[in-house]
């Protein structure tokens, strides 16, 4: 597969492969608080447990995410469930959004579950008062499946989606794509979606999505500008496209690395927190440039990685099979999904200046890993290379 590559990729700012810190929170501390809190939420006499707590490793750089064992009484009979609490971020240590909406994380999960066969993690209890952990929480069931990992991300090698053959990832991406479908079977003509609308200004879907990123832009650069990302924002503005398919719930964090597999099919689809109304292509490119972005971090490196994995034209063709209905040319979403990443790694990068792992590079483009990719996205010498 090549080379082995560095423990560095950041370029400038040094942001490491295989160690990001999410929280300073002490898992234990946060088991103990949640059984006390389930005390409150279960009938008397429940006598909850919470044991076995652990903080996965591997993926996500937002939300707090702790596994755990917990018991209780319902009826006479103790029942047992392994649990997953996704946690309000700690807001005061350069959180990677403004806000995090986890009430309506758990609705939309729910409504998934509810209204369609995509495979959702039961949710169990959402909690609003941060009394209780020091952050809004929900609680959900854990499923058994594995991840294709993020740190050190699996284009690198040496994890299970290298090791597969190519019919068993084909099945892996053509399950991805279905789950996609599936959630994209949600619209405004079979639910209320009013909640999930960008309160922006804009004449349709796209458009306010558009705009609520350019304010998300806005709010990670402040001052401390960063040219390229102004220059990306005004290309997407200048070349919003027209030929997009119908309005839907769009997942947001449409990727695999949010997803999870047994024998290569989808069994969990996680992570609502980009959650929003957009046309299919703008998840289809974030699914797409999400395996784009470590293909190219692999081949910058020495490393193969799996360039026939996740191209954007076979996920086209089978989300287009599986629906019936075309997808837009996906170049423009491809590039909104890496201009929309170049503002999150530049807040991710500021985050692990924060706790060490990082340094502050001069030009502050270089917090952007990928700055090189969306130069050549804006002067068009990109689309050669995955044509």
């Amino acid at each position: 597969m090549g080379t082995e590559p560095t423990a560095k990729l950041g370029g400038a700012a040094e942001l490491s492969t295989d160690k990001i810190t999410t929280s300073t929170r002490d898992p234990e501390e946060l088991g103990r608080r949640i059984e006390a809190w389930m005390a409150t939420v279960l009938p008397p006499g429940a006598d909850p447990a919470v044991g076995g707590v652990v903080t996965p490793e591997g993926n996500g750089m937002s939300s707090e995410t702790i596994l755990f064992d917990a018991a209780w009484t319902v009826d006479g009979e103790r029942r047992q469930e392994r649990c997953v609490a996704r946690i309000e971020p700690e807001m005061d240590k350069v959180p990677v959004f403004p806000s995090y909406e986890l009430a309506q994380q758990f609705d939309v999960m729910s409504l998934v579950a509810e209204a369609t066969s995509v495979p959702i993690p039961e949710t169990l209890w959402y909690e609003g008062d941060r009394s209780f952990i020091g952050a809004p929480f929900f609680v959900m069931a854990r499923i058994d499946g594995i991840v294709p990992p993020d740190v050190l991300p699996y284009t690198f090698g040496d994890c299970w989606v290298d090791a597969a053959s190519p019919e068993q990832r084909a099945t892996l991406q053509d399950s991805a794509v279905r789950a996609l479908a599936g959630v994209h079977s949600i619209t405004a003509e079979t639910h209320d979606l009013s909640s999930l609308q960008f309160d922006t200004t804009g004449a349709t879907a796209l458009e306010r999505h558009l705009a609520w990123w350019e304010g998300y832009h806005e709010w990670v650069v402040g001052d401390r500008r960063s040219p390229l990302l102004d220059e990306c924002f005004a290309w997407l503005r200048a070349e919003l496209p027209t030929d997009v398919g119908p309005d839907s719930l769009s997942w947001g964090d449409a990727r695999i690395g949010n997803m999870m597999f047994a024998d290569f099919e989808c069994v969990a689809v996680l992570d609502w927190e980009m959650a929003g109304v957009a046309p299919p292509e703008v998840d289809l490119g974030w699914m797409a440039y999400l395996h784009l972005f470590f293909q190219d971090l692999a081949t910058d490196l020495g490393v193969d990685g799996l360039p026939d994995f996740m191209r954007h034209q076979d996920l086209a063709a089978t989300y287009e099979a599986l629906t019936g209905r075309p997808v837009g040319d996906l170049r423009w979403h491809l590039a909104y999904a890496a201009m929309r990443h170049g503002v999150i790694m530049r807040r991710v990068t500021e985050r692990a200046v924060l706790f060490g792992e990082a340094v502050e590079p001069q030009d502050l483009d270089d917090m952007i890993i990928h700055r090189a990719t969306l130069r050549a996205m804006l002067d068009g010498s990109y689309w050669d290379r995955i044509a």
